[in-house]
């Protein structure tokens, strides 16, 4: 197969539906426009844990315009099961409205439907619902926690006893909420036994698995639609209770639901970040050589189902170390189920991991890039696999020359500018490279455009962007004669759209479907007496600007257009799958090296970030000005969970008190310094045919410690829990 010219990928170029997005022509969940819809609206408990003793609808169901109130006292039962039989769902393990039981603040307990939205809010605060409370268990920190997941190589314990340098330390890190820009919201209308939902999802197929489940319907009785998402960091990765309740109440009343979550209800209507403590020990000899590390990880989880997340990798294969033991405890609690938030895990880990050998450098006096340096690995520990790719020490260097590091007196508390204290600090960054099987869908027609199809979803890493520049390469067409196509879980199958493997999975199953329909045009020319390429060698034709030629004689070729108008077809068709191997050969990651400055006001121990700068392996980049838009949210991301972000829980009733954007504190504009993203150029290979390893998550992974190393920097004071309290550096 000839290779095809690289025109679109790797070029800088602006989104496809940026002009879509900026005219507000881009429809989101609750912005279709569906006849005869009817308005939700979920009450939510008002206890943390109990049982519902009554509900009283008389008044609410007495207002104008109310369709029905539905609570477990008359709502289906419902089917709730998977392909294996059993009767627990696939996805969301929380009842909808099948009983009596309140498990956190916030449970839906009841829905009221009516013919206009303020028609249903009023009624819903007509809804009068009486509990048995109980005292709700929300504290990490004082609650049992469940078995816990292991890991172990060598001898941890005689490692650290006979070590030269022993440390211990204890970071926290408290819970964090995706806040997206577009609340959670579905639309849901049933024709039949047929179920169409408008839903606010990062993975239609899961929504479409699970709905099946829920209601005991075939999965292609389902019809999942999202062709935008405003913004979901992993609070789309589930299908959530009020998706099923919009079902639910749709089906109820005969007639087209839309239920828009407020603000307040994403705080326990989705997921979350989970609060953590991470507990380190740690044996080195006198160079800084680490001999042993034990993990101690708590997590907090749902009573009603255990949440975990691979907080556990980066301790297994970041640095050499000989002898490692983990331990990683759920602490089940009475609140909603964690999900996925940005850097699963590996954000939290890095920031226990990054912050220890920041310690460890200090107490031996050693620059902390040279430290890391010293237990630079040779293959992964965890299993023995060498590394695909691993160009950590380049990242390392590059960064420390681009931002100065040579400069950095080690010194805590040297560097001052008035009453501001001035402090540096690093942190490396790791996150896995995920890849899943998936399936893609190209026609190309008789005009010479071409329309490609998968399930894929865009929250705002540019999917639309990125996968038609990988189809005109592949087809050799121009950006504007291709028409990509996600959201619709009518089209091909695809995984579900987080954990940084969209491009590597969805990405080389589009061009799988290129490159195929590309050789069937020109096997269609290749055997077409009426053609300038008529009996040429196949391997020597490339396709430019939707023309089809020879490599080396250019002027011998025709377009697209010509051929199927010749053959007198209106359309060629080609799907494309990519699956990964069973096995890999070898261990899989992307890598970065984060870099800060912070200023902390030595009177209030106010601390704001300076500059900051990452350098990212992250294999082939697709597209840089996406890359950018990644890798600069990432940075404010990781300042959010660094400085402000906390979801602060009231342990007498289980409320959350800041369940707004007003006390739940994220970075402006103001908090936002100078930041800047370099990528190493490289490929990898073997992860996938684009050469790609995955960025999205990588970025946020190695924010958190480099600023907490810095605040140590500047002002000699050790942040162990986050986000870092100015009250803890006075």
């Amino acid at each position: 197969m000839s290779q095809q010219p690289q025109a679109a990928v790797g070029a800088p170029l602006s989104r496809v539906d940026g002009r879509l997005k900026v005219t507000g022509r881009a429809k989101y969940a609750a912005d279709h426009h569906i006849d005869g819809v009817v308005h939700a609206v979920i009450v939510d408990s008002t206890v943390g844990r109990g049982r519902i003793t009554g509900i009283d609808t008389e008044d609410a169901v007495a207002q104008p315009g109310v369709l029905r109130v539905i609570s477990h006292r008359n709502a289906p039962r419902l089917a709730y099961r998977d392909n294996t039989g059993s009767n627990n769902p696939p996805g969301e393990r929380l009842p909808a409205f099948q009983d009596d039981r309140v498990r956190f603040f916030g449970q839906p307990v009841a829905v009221v439907v009516a013919t206009s939205l303020e028609a249903a809010q009023h009624a819903a605060r007509r809804v009068e619902v009486r509990y048995d409370a109980e005292q709700p268990s929300t504290d990490l920190t004082s609650a049992a926690t469940d078995e816990a997941a292991t890991y172990a190589r060598g001898d941890a314990d005689a490692a650290l006893r006979s070590a030269e340098v022993r440390l211990e330390m204890s970071y926290r890190a408290g819970r964090n909420h995706h806040n997206p820009m577009e609340p959670h919201a579905t639309i849901a209308r049933w024709d039949g036994d047929r179920l169409t939902v408008w839903d606010k999802t990062q993975w239609v197929g899961g929504t479409q698995a699970e709905l099946a489940a829920v209601f005991n319907l075939p999965q292609e009785a389902v019809r999942v639609i999202s062709p935008f998402v405003g913004g979901g960091f992993g609070s789309g990765l589930r299908c959530w209770p009020h998706v099923t309740v919009a079902a639910l109440a749709a089906r109820e009343v005969g007639r087209p639901v839309k239920l828009v979550l407020t603000r307040t209800q994403l705080y326990f209507g989705t997921g979350y970040r989970p609060a953590y403590q991470y507990d380190v020990r740690l044996g080195a000899d006198r160079r800084g050589r680490l001999a042993a590390m034990v993990h101690d990880i708590s997590a907090e989880t749902s009573t009603y189902e255990q949440f975990t997340e691979a907080a556990m990798v980066p301790g297994q294969m970041l640095y050499r170390t000989p002898h490692v033991r983990q331990a990683y405890r759920t602490v089940p609690l009475d609140v909603n189920t964690p999900v996925w938030m940005r850097g699963p895990g590996f954000t939290t880990a890095a920031f226990a991991i990054e912050s220890a050998m920041d310690e460890l450098a200090h107490e031996l006096g050693v620059d902390p890039i040279e430290l890391r340096l010293r237990n630079e690995p040779d293959d992964d520990q965890s299993n023995g696999r060498p590394f695909s790719t691993r160009r950590l020490r380049e990242c390392f260097s590059v960064g420390a020359r681009e931002f100065g590091w040579h400069r950095r007196d080690p010194r805590p508390g040297s560097a001052r500018d008035g009453h501001w204290l001035i402090g540096t600090g690093m942190a490396a960054a790791v996150y896995d490279t995920v890849r899943n099987a998936a399936q893609a869908h190209v026609r190309l027609d008789a005009d010479g455009t071409a329309v490609v199809e998968a399930a894929a979803s865009d929250m705002g890493p540019g999917t639309y962007t990125s996968m038609t520049q990988v189809a005109a390469d592949a087809l050799g067409l121009t950006m504007s004669s291709v028409d990509f196509r996600l959201g619709d879980s009518t089209m091909p199958a695809v995984p579900p759209h987080g954990g940084s493997q969209t491009m590597a999975s969805v990405g080389s199953a589009v061009r799988d479907g290129c490159d195929r329909l590309r050789q069937q045009a020109i096997h269609l020319a290749f055997n077409d007496e009426r053609s300038p390429l008529y009996g040429v060698n196949a391997d020597d034709v490339i396709v430019r600007r939707g023309r089809l030629h020879l490599k080396n004689e250019p002027r011998r070729g025709e377009t697209y257009q010509q051929l199927l108008t010749r053959n007198t077809r209106t359309h060629l068709e080609a799907s494309g799958s990519f699956a990964p191997p069973e096995q890999d050969r070898s261990s899989l990651y992307a890598y970065g090296a984060v870099f800060a400055e912070v200023a902390v006001d030595r009177r209030l121990g106010l601390v704001r970030v300076r500059r900051m700068l990452g350098v990212y392996d992250a294999g082939r980049i697709i597209n840089p000005k996406l890359a950018d838009s990644q890798a600069l949210g990432g940075m404010v991301g990781g300042i959010g969970t660094a400085l402000l972000e906390q979801t602060i829980t009231d342990h007498r009733d289980g409320r959350i008190v800041n369940a707004n954007l007003a006390d739940y504190l994220v970075p402006v504009n103001a908090d936002i310094p100078d930041l800047r993203a370099i990528y190493l150029r490289g490929e990898d290979r073997e992860a996938n045919p684009l050469g790609v390893k995955g960025l999205g998550e990588l970025v946020q992974v190695g924010v958190a410690p480099a600023i907490a190393n810095a605040v140590f920097h500047a002002t000699g004071r050790r942040p162990r829990e986050l986000p870092i309290a100015a009250e803890s550096l006075l």
